[in-house]
């Protein structure tokens, strides 16, 4: 049983504001979902930022995030 709209389907708009949604929920999901609904929750954020990279394979990357970044701190 699927839940929720597949996000191949949703717009860039969509798909943006569930991901933020799920990032919202995240915490409250881990200290408080039934394992099946934390389960549904991480197939859900899994399956959403796996389309955001497959819409944006050369999304900005901020220099600070890689390890050379890091080093020069």
């Amino acid at each position: 049983m699927s839940n929720g709209v597949e996000p191949a389907a949703l717009s860039d708009d969509d798909l943006m504001r569930e991901l933020g949604h799920l990032y919202e929920t995240r915490m409250d999901a881990l200290r408080h979902a039934a394992d099946q609904a934390f389960g549904e929750h991480t197939r859900r954020m899994n399956d959403m930022e796996a389309e955001y990279l497959r819409r944006l394979p050369e999304r900005e990357v901020d220099p600070e995030r890689l390890r050379e970044g890091a080093r020069a701190r």
